[in-house]
């Protein structure tokens, strides 16, 4: 489980990015953290891997502090895609991409070859292993970043917006993708996302608003408290709108077929 107690955080010891955030994520879970730009989703993400130091407060991996002495075990455990996939090869080519993070955790040279085989066909991109990263897609990039990821048998996912500058096919491959992560191979998933159609797939939700979480449950009662998501520059999807909207019209919410439908074509979505 990971547990975040009364994180604070400031870039310039002023205005706070982070007021008193605290949440706890269980083992398998798949938690969303949504909200408009500026209102501390990225700042949770760098927190959460060490990548900054919380002004106050504190996080908890099974029990265990993140500090100093304790993030290298525990990057051992979680591993981030960041929303501009330029900024996460480190390798001249997939395959040495990969590799790069399986030599610092001194993997030997014939195990990793296996791992690289395995997960580069997990995620699609095993006849990509020697392109370099100019001739990928940002999908492609992604994918090379997950496959890192579970090569270093990472049981947390954390997702920094990592769809925000697909195309939607390139965004519905890796929601795709996620979806399988969770679901077949029981990862632990934190998504930071804007996106609520990418969100409402998840097991709960936080929104955040000016470093503070104003609201927090299940994808249907959070898309239920319209107010609040408009108020935070943030809207239902199309298919959840057009249920809700539906349901205030007593012709149509007395009429149970017409109903289940919408709903139908919601879940589909």
């Amino acid at each position: 489980m990971i547990e975040v107690n009364n994180l604070s955080f400031s870039y310039n010891s002023k205005d706070h990015a982070l007021t008193d955030v605290s949440f706890k994520v269980k083992n398998k879970e798949w938690l969303s953290i949504i909200g408009h730009n500026g209102s501390g989703k990225s700042t949770i993400a760098k927190l959460l891997v060490g990548l900054l130091e919380p002004t106050k407060g504190s996080i908890l991996y099974d029990g265990i502090e993140l500090t100093e002495k304790t993030v290298d075990k525990i990057r051992h455990r979680v591993g981030i895609v960041f929303q501009n996939p330029d900024n996460q090869f480190v390798g001249f080519n997939v395959k040495y991409d990969i590799a790069f993070g399986l030599e610092n955790h001194q993997i030997e040279r014939e195990e990793m070859n296996k791992l690289i085989d395995e997960y580069t066909k997990k995620v699609d991109m095993f006849e990509y292993k020697l392109r370099e990263p100019q001739n990928l897609s940002g999908g492609q990039k992604q994918r090379v970043a997950i496959a890192g990821i579970l090569a270093m048998n990472c049981d947390i996912i954390i997702l920094d917006e990592a769809t925000s500058m697909l195309d939607p096919e390139g965004t519905k491959d890796i929601i795709d993708l996620i979806k399988e992560l969770h679901t077949n191979y029981n990862k632990t998933i934190i998504s930071i996302t804007h996106d609520l159609n990418f969100a409402q797939l998840s097991d709960n939700i936080i929104v955040l608003k000016e470093g503070k979480i104003i609201c927090e449950g299940k994808p249907e009662e959070i898309f239920n408290e319209r107010d609040i998501l408009l108020s935070s520059n943030l809207d239902m999807p199309f298919s959840l709108k057009a249920y809700y909207e539906a349901s205030k019209e007593s012709k149509l919410k007395d009429n149970k077929e017409v109903m289940d439908l919408l709903w139908q074509y919601h879940l589909k979505k």
